[in-house]
């Protein structure tokens, strides 16, 4: 589209009347269309331009923005390369590590099983103590049992046997008050009472029983036994031993039935038993022996301790029936097994 200039407008315009004459309707008509038409033109085309001037300007800002854009990108990129190839670096120095934790870390796997089957073992051997324990526990724990009940049985077996021994002390004490008092009538120097291991010694002199070398007992020994006798029957649980006692001084040759001390103790052993069961004393309760000179109460070194020498002792223990049964109930009873066993 082709534009004219306003100088040249005016003079077609001063122009106008000189031409009218020449120039016909029609073409001035179209004259002024085209001139209208130019002037519209030229409106477009500025605002046209002016349109393209904004578009220019928005365009140049933008194209401004775009290369801060550009600018902090290229500063962003810079950046991110530099925090790249750190990571990167990172990345590498941590993927070594990796590797190294990896290799350390089958080793250590490696000694950890190694370590765990160490381990495993150990556990099996302690179980298998733990269960040999628990079964040696289980035994002594049954041993303990049969202990304490076999502690308790002899517990009560101790408590009868001290009772018993009670009982026997006190049988013996009584017995030997009862003797001390029937024999108080004769001199204490040809007959003595005395307790001795348990049992009860009447200790009866030559003097009293016998005159020399003889074995027939006097008439005053004889009422010592009677009344010895008189007790014994009353006791019935008591035995009774007799033994007969000499001095080193041999018997005379040629005494009747006797070649040494022994038949002489004997002898008079044997006389005093016949008197007592004479006198009422049960045989199966007496016993006689003959000790000869072996059992001095004295040196044999001067008249008076050989006479001290010479007696007859009569022993009088009670019947222990029920002590011995405690005893023997202990020997029978079988020992605890040890533990373990």
């Amino acid at each position: 589209m082709k534009t004219f200039s306003p100088a040249l407008l005016g003079l077609c315009l001063l122009a106008a009347p000189v031409l009218n004459s020449c120039v016909t309707a029609k073409k001035y008509d179209d004259l002024s269309a085209r001139q209208k038409a130019d002037a519209e033109g030229k409106s477009a085309a500025e605002r046209q331009y002016r349109g393209a001037t904004a578009e220019l300007q928005k365009a140049s800002d933008e194209l401004a923005q775009l290369r801060l854009t550009q600018k902090r990108l290229m500063t962003d990129s810079a950046e991110t390369g530099n925090a790249y190839r750190k990571t990167r670096s990172l990345y590498n120095e941590l993927n070594s590590s990796y590797d190294k934790l990896l290799k350390n870390s089958d080793r250590e796997l490696a000694n950890k099983s190694s370590d765990y089957n160490k381990v495993a073992k150990d556990l099996a051997r302690r179980e298998a103590e733990l269960g040999d324990l628990e079964t040696t526990l289980q035994k002594s724990k049954a041993n303990n049992d049969r202990l304490a009940a076999d502690l308790q049985a002899r517990e009560t077996r101790l408590t009868e046997l001290t009772k018993a021994l009670a009982d026997k002390d006190k049988a013996v004490d009584d017995l030997k008050a009862r003797v001390s008092k029937a024999l108080l009538s004769f001199n204490s120097s040809d007959l003595q009472v005395k307790l001795k291991d348990g049992k009860v010694y009447v200790s009866l002199s030559e003097q009293l029983l016998f005159k020399s070398g003889s074995t027939k007992v006097d008439p005053k020994g004889q009422e010592a036994l009677k009344k010895l006798a008189t007790v014994l029957q009353e006791q019935k649980d008591v035995n009774v031993v007799v033994e007969g006692h000499t001095d080193n001084v041999p018997i005379l040759r040629g005494t009747a039935g006797m070649t040494d001390n022994w038949d002489l103790s004997a002898l008079r052993a044997t006389e005093i038993a016949r008197l007592l069961t004479t006198a009422g004393v049960s045989p199966e309760r007496v016993t006689a022996s003959g000790r000869s000179q072996y059992v001095p109460v004295a040196a044999n070194d001067s008249p008076a301790n050989k006479a001290m020498n010479r007696r007859t002792e009569i022993i009088l223990t009670p019947k222990l029936n029920d002590l011995f049964q405690i005893l023997d109930s202990n020997s029978s009873t079988p020992a605890a097994a040890p533990a373990g066993k």
